[in-house]
């Protein structure tokens, strides 16, 4: 420590009328430092509250702020701890350190090992006795952090957000840090004005109210109140030899061995603790659970519900829950599957010179035979061990279908690697999110991935899946070519395969309903996949099949089908023509088809003249989004001799119903789109909406009750990749363990079948009741409309529902039409409006992006000059 006596000030408690910030908390407590002074802290505590209560803390939850907030940062921390159920509260100590907030202005500068020193002397003085949890933000997550792993006799867990316990001395400063720590800045910014101060609220996201930024400014009026802010920035360790790098060194190498439970909460758009922080948290803290708030920046706990996310997680970790309530649950899954490796197949024909792949290319098509693809696969295999690639490892593969994604996929699994997919429809912003949330080691790309992955630095050593100039290659940091990798392992070997609950991939979701999430698949759930579609839809050996989805041309070669990828823009499903379909079809005398929904409505739509090619296909399927009759219509005309499918799933579970089009005749008409009863042995309930539209915690068998859909299945997920929230918030619980919670929303009919009315976010919640779009819009084009939206707009629980019709003027529509359509729905429409086009979701190009609708029909609705939507 070192003296600095002349800005000495005593500590205070905070003004009245702080938003948020009830008075009860606050109590000023005298304790030790580690110069042997009696300071006074300032501290926000729960337990007064408790004990008027009669409630006994579960534990003590421990909050340390960093630079250059306050207590305050805790306040929504404090406050819902106080409304958990009866006999699962936490005391909340939120402090304020010395120099900060309203704690005493010792004079003293102090370094992180002060600090460290200094909250556990608090804690003596406080007697606190065991179960406690820390929480920490900025440089308070590396004090709490410290206070952690020198008190393993009080720990429970730890949480952390937004923080770091490493500065490697060759990494770069973040340019924020670099401009604080300025010679000429700091002073000047930090302690004369209130510079730093402001530049920190004004990154809230979204902006914080005028009453909350005085709130935290009311501890630093002047430069002596501010002298800490100054002192903490200085102290921040950006060299070997400064005061605090080897406490930081000893900290971080200290968290590496924390084997409590852990949660890191992220805000991905800070500017100041970037993604690689988060990246070496992780390494310490395998175990940790995981979440970024998409939108979030720095002051995360402003930005998003921290203190909601981090009460349920104690709820969850450390109250135990009821045996009776919870059932015999084993967790995702209670099903035994057996185990065929995905890749079985193709080794299991590896001296075959039939077909295997055919990728059509504009020069022609591409022929792969079994023995060769299996050469292939082996090859890439040995040569990633070679080049360093090892089991546990992540691999983001930015190639798109084809052969060379298929060998490299199916090398990959064979080592045990995790292959990360994400396609490239995710657009550059999606696409960023995912690869950079996943964190591979390394990424397999084409020449446009392997850009936008130096462009945007996604991490990852780098493999381009085709030759590369010298100049270009090391522009871009290429080690390997997948050629040179598969030249390295010509004379390798391959190591023993993963074991059946191995994670073995991470697929990301479309992102058409928020930020596109992980999916976890072990070895043994993707092998169901394969299985439950064989079985599902008769594919084998003796079936050619046509790709025009990604997912099938991956499973292809696992199904045993000789398969093909059509001549197509896989990130625009539309591109698909019927030509280019009946070329593939001929080129692996094809008898079944897969195709998005709009790949569907393409071919359906260029089918100009029979094609005798389609006459031998047996069976067509759809996925991606629920098919009507009319479309599913159109299609048999074009494949005369094929049964129609239109399978319900999702990336969490790619089979969960199926239905033909004979089975959607036979339902009828209904309010939704029936997707059929539950494929194998995949079970289906329905959790009821109340009158808010929020689903009920657990589901149901009632037919006619319209709700949340939830899914069983011996193939579904193993849980999200680290969103600990997104994964918990997914799960429903029953006596027979745990449920998958689609978002979906939808009925079960007298016969069991499944109808979808919609997704969850976009039910309309209006005076009347809540209404689902998908049976509105069913309506509407049943008056005349060729394609149209449903959509709320106004305060939920009073919205008016507009109808958008399609190749419409874009504006009100008066008339007829608007009539028609009126008089088709049963329940009052506010506004019948035109577009030209209806908006689709970034990937699948057949999902309606209702909520991109609903904010322009609100600015159509305002008045003024009609916006694009």
């Amino acid at each position: 420590m070192t003296a600095r006596g002349r800005f000495a000030q005593d500590a205070t408690l905070p003004p009245a009328g702080l938003p948020g910030l009830d008075p009860a908390w606050s109590r000023l407590v005298d304790a030790p430092t580690s110069d042997g002074s009696v300071r006074t802290w300032h501290l926000l505590d729960t337990a007064v509250l408790l004990d008027r209560m009669g409630e006994r803390p579960v534990g003590t939850v421990l909050a340390v702020h960093g630079n250059p907030t306050w207590s305050y940062l805790w306040r929504g921390l404090l406050a819902q701890s106080l409304s958990a159920p009866t006999g699962a509260m936490w005391r909340v100590i939120a402090v304020d350190q010395l120099e900060m907030g309203f704690s005493e202005r010792t004079g003293v500068t102090r370094t992180v090992a002060d600090r460290v020193r200094d909250l556990g002397l608090l804690t003596d003085a406080l007697q606190l006795d065991g179960s406690v949890v820390t929480v920490g933000h900025d440089w308070g997550g590396v004090v709490s952090l410290g206070w952690a792993i020198d008190h393993p006799e009080l720990l429970a867990g730890v949480v952390a957000m937004n923080t770091t316990v490493h500065q490697g001395p060759d990494e770069p400063l973040p340019p924020a840090l670099r401009l604080a720590l300025a010679a000429p800045v700091t002073r000047l910014g930090t302690s004369g004005t209130s510079l730093f101060l402001d530049a920190t609220l004004a990154i809230a996201h979204p902006p914080l109210a005028a009453g909350v930024r005085e709130a935290f400014r009311a501890p630093y009026r002047s430069a002596p109140r501010r002298a800490g802010i100054e002192a903490f920035v200085r102290d921040i360790p950006t060299r070997a030899g400064q005061p605090s790098t080897a406490e930081l060194q000893r900290i971080g190498a200290g968290v590496a061995r924390l084997a409590v439970p852990a949660l890191i909460l992220w805000g991905p758009r800070d500017v100041v603790f970037q993604e690689r922080y988060l990246a070496d948290l992780m390494r310490r803290l395998p175990h940790a659970g995981v979440h970024r708030f998409e939108g979030a920046g720095h002051l995360v706990p402003e930005d998003a519900d921290v203190a909601g996310t981090v009460l349920t997680w104690l709820g969850a970790t450390f109250v135990a829950p009821d045996p009776a309530a919870s059932g015999p649950s084993t967790g995702w899954t209670a099903f035994d599957l057996p185990f065929e490796p995905l890749w079985g197949e193709i080794e299991a024909r590896r001296e075959e010179r039939s077909v295997a792949l055919t990728e059509m290319l504009p020069s022609g098509p591409r022929h792969v035979s079994w023995r060769e693809l299996n050469e292939r696969v082996q090859q890439l295999a040995a040569g990633f061990v070679v080049a360093g690639m090892r089991a546990g490892q992540r691999v983001s593969l930015l190639v798109p279908p084809g052969a060379d994604l298929t060998a490299t996929l199916y090398a990959c699994l064979r080592i045990g690697a995790i292959v990360v997919v994400a396609d490239a429809g995710l657009g550059a912003t999606g696409l960023t999110r995912a690869v950079r949330g996943a964190r591979p080691d390394w990424i397999v790309g084409v020449r446009a991935g392997l850009v936008a992955a130096r462009f945007f630095g996604w991490p990852g050593v780098r493999i381009a899946s085709e030759s590369l100039a010298p100049a270009l290659r090391r522009l871009l940091g290429v080690r390997h070519s997948l050629r040179e990798v598969a030249r390295l392992g010509e004379h390798g070997t391959v190591p023993t395969p993963p074991g059946p609950d191995d994670l073995a991939a991470v697929l990301f979701t479309s992102g058409s309903t928020g930020p596109a999430k992980g999916v976890r698949y072990t070895h043994r759930q993707l092998g169901g996949v394969r299985d439950a579609l064989r079985a599902q839809h008769g594919l084998g050996r003796e079936t050619g099949l046509v790709a025009g989805f990604a997912p099938f041309a991956l499973l292809g070669p696992a199904f045993g089908c000789r398969t093909a990828t059509p001549l197509m823009d896989v990130t625009r499903p539309a591109t698909l023509t019927a030509d280019r379909l009946a070329a593939a079809i001929e080129a692996v005398d094809a008898d079944a088809v897969f195709l998005s929904p709009a790949a569907m409505t393409n071919v359906v739509a260029t089918a100009q003249g029979r094609r005798d090619c389609f006459d031998r296909i047996r069976v067509v399927l759809s996925a991606g989004a629920p098919l009507g009759e009319p479309l599913l219509a159109r299609a048999s005309a074009i494949f005369p001799a094929a049964s129609l499918h239109t399978p319900y799933g999702m990336t969490e579970c790619l089979l969960v119903a199926d239905i033909t089009l004979d089975g959607i005749r036979a339902a009828g008409s209904g309010d939704g789109v029936c997707v059929g009863r539950p494929a194998g042995a995949a079970r289906v309930l329905i959790a009821p909406l109340d009158a808010a539209g929020r689903p009920a915690l657990v589901g149901q068998n009632v037919a006619g009750v319209t709700g949340e859909i939830l899914i069983r299945a011996p193939l579904m997920l193993a849980g999200y990749d680290r969103l600990w929230l997104t994964d918990r918030a997914a799960r429903a619980e029953s006596p027979e363990g745990r449920w998958h919670r689609t978002g979906d929303v939808g009925h079960l009919d007298h016969d069991g079948r499944l109808w979808i009315e919609g997704r969850l976010p976009h039910i309309i919640t209006a005076a009347t009741g809540v209404l689902t779009p998908v049976g509105v819009e069913q309506r509407a084009e049943a008056a005349g409309v060729s394609r149209a939206a449903a959509v709320g707009v106004g305060p939920r629980g009073t919205q008016q529902l507009v109808v958008i019709a399609e190749e419409q003027e874009p504006g009100l529509v008066v008339g007829p039409l608007a009539a028609a359509v009126r008089n088709a729905i049963d329940v009052p429409v506010a506004a019948v409006l035109g577009v030209r086009r209806l908006p689709t979701d970034i990937r699948h190009n057949s999902k309606i992006d209702r909520p991109r609708l609903a904010r322009w029909a609100t600015a159509v609705l305002a008045g003024g000059r009609v916006p694009r939507p």
